[in-house]
């Protein structure tokens, strides 16, 4: 009894220790001298956060591309007639159709998500200027930055090609919608690190690894209030 009490006990430490590892390096990094200067801010571009989650936000249309060659307008149930930005966030597919709210969370669907087992989507929403809201930050984003993160968004459909593939009838709203996506949410993996590694290729400045939303902002400039 007292060797399992004793094994339990090891297991629990080494539990709590990989937890505090996780979290030390994730909030350490962002002090991290950055190696790349940032490119001149030629795009208009930002990321948006809910404090948890973030997504990419760039012009609908640009000389570079047209999204609703990607993602057709017709597979969401509506789309502004004045959209000036398209807002693109990766997630575990589980967690995305089935956690509108926090309060929709459990503890199944968290475990879930963090196994890496599961499927991913994007998530999709036209955007108008003042639907941006108040976490957002600019992108200091050049044309070359900015054809990086396109690269980086349509690689990650789900066969790498357009148009993409939607979920039918899945939303959360009037402006969204889903879409099948290449690669599985983990621990390591999160949607942050998604949005990270969309930012380095397109050499903003960003943490060398990105699991948690601060992680993706701690190094741009809040983006002015309208």
């Amino acid at each position: 009894m007292r060797r399992a009490l004793f094994g339990i006990g090891w297991t629990i430490a080494g539990a709590l220790t990989a937890v505090a590892l996780y979290a030390a390096t994730a909030f350490s990094l962002p002090l991290l001298p950055v190696g790349t200067p940032a490119p001149a801010a030629d795009i208009e571009a930002y990321v948006v956060s809910n404090g948890v989650h973030t997504d990419l936000v760039l012009p609908v249309r640009s000389e570079r591309i047209d999204w609703t060659s990607v993602f057709d307008p017709a597979h969401f149930r509506s789309m502004p007639p004045d959209a000036s930005f398209v807002a693109i966030g990766w997630g575990d597919r589980e967690f995305f159709l089935n956690t509108p709210e926090w309060r929709d969370l459990t503890v199944g669907r968290a475990v879930g998500a963090l196994s890496g087992t599961g499927r991913s989507l994007m998530h999709v929403t036209w955007l108008r200027r003042t639907d941006l809201g108040t976490r957002v930050w600019r992108l200091p984003l050049d044309a070359a930055g900015h054809d990086a993160l396109v690269q980086h968004i349509t690689a990650t459909l789900h066969d790498g090609t357009t148009p993409a593939r939607p979920v039918p009838g899945r939303h959360y709203g009037p402006t969204d919608a889903f879409f099948e996506a290449r690669g599985a949410y983990d621990l390591f993996t999160t949607c942050n690190t998604w949005t990270g590694q969309g930012l380095r290729a397109a050499r903003v400045p960003v943490s060398p690894w990105t699991p948690f939303a601060p992680n993706v902002v701690s190094r741009l400039a809040p983006a002015p209030r309208p």
